[in-house]
């Protein structure tokens, strides 16, 4: 199955960048990911726990970044084993292209699945593929874009405007900014 997607995220091309290859990030936007150690050039272990259909397993596997041309293009490629439930495969090659405002970030995903799992038909299989690129691609925008403004309370108190500012940004921003 071939997942193809655009996002445009209102962050400059260094900030996500950065975040691309920064491992909390990767970490927090994987669903079910519950641990992940190792570096860009060697890999990540992780152990993600997912539920598909009426199956729920513990994957154990490598998260790996290659292909990378700085600043423009990497692929992301997993792969884990979850017991007798079988095994995840899948990977995206991910694109970044400065736009007006923001970055571009374009994906072709795709996933494949062995065991138990593939017993529950492509159907249910395609769906929950497309679900999690998704959520992953929508985990990674919100981290590092500033959400949109909230619209101005009618009596601004002096709590509010202490409350203003860092606030509005994502969390990898906060953390880099």
């Amino acid at each position: 199955m071939k997942l193809t997607d655009t996002r445009e995220i209102k962050a400059d091309p260094k900030v996500v960048w950065d975040a691309i290859l920064n491992p909390e990030v990767l970490k927090a936007c994987i669903p079910g990911c519950e641990s992940m150690s190792g570096s860009v050039a060697e890999g990540y272990e992780a152990v993600v726990k997912q539920k598909v259909g009426p199956v729920s397993a513990t994957f154990t596997g490598l998260v790996q970044l290659s292909d990378i041309v700085e600043g423009r293009s990497l692929r992301i490629s997993g792969e884990g084993k979850g017991g007798v439930a079988g095994f995840a495969k899948g990977g995206a090659n991910v694109a970044f292209e400065p736009i007006e405002g923001g970055t571009r970030l374009t994906y072709e995903a795709e996933a494949n699945v062995g065991g138990k799992i593939a017993q529950l038909g492509s159907r249910i299989i395609d769906s929950f593929a497309k679900k999690l690129a998704d959520e992953f691609f929508a985990r990674f925008q919100a981290a590092v874009e500033e959400p949109e403004p909230e619209p101005e309370p009618e009596h601004v108190t002096e709590e509010a405007v202490a409350d203003s500012g860092e606030k509005k940004k994502g969390w990898f921003k906060r953390l880099i900014g």
